[in-house]
């Protein structure tokens, strides 16, 4: 069943919101302002992923044969859907840059 358009976009809002908020609750955590950015294509992969994480030691060939069908074969949906999770994550750095340089230091 093809995905409707408001499905696609209250999913794009939910993964921008999620990404936003756990990379600005890590930046304030860790510190660090870019660690969602950085950690978000291992999430990716992780959602996109149809193999249990323990065979990328055993069965290696087949699980990374496997993981690169599964990236070719997502769908445009797919694609905004995930591209909007980075856009939040990339944008959770940038507000915390900008919150920095405007003096607040309790992030």
């Amino acid at each position: 069943m093809p995905m409707t358009i408001p499905v696609l976009i209250i999913s794009m809002l939910l993964f921008f919101v999620l990404f936003f908020g756990i990379g600005f609750i890590l930046n304030m955590l860790l510190r660090m302002t870019w660690i969602m950015a950085i950690i978000y294509p291992i999430v990716a992969i992780l959602i996109i992923n149809t193999f249990d994480f323990s065979e990328y030691f055993t069965n290696t060939k087949a699980a990374f044969s496997g993981l690169g069908r599964n990236i070719a074969g997502l769908q445009a949906a797919d694609i905004t859907i995930l591209s909007a999770g980075l856009l939040g994550a990339i944008l959770s750095g940038i507000t915390m840059r900008i919150l920095r340089s405007k003096g607040y230091r309790m992030f």
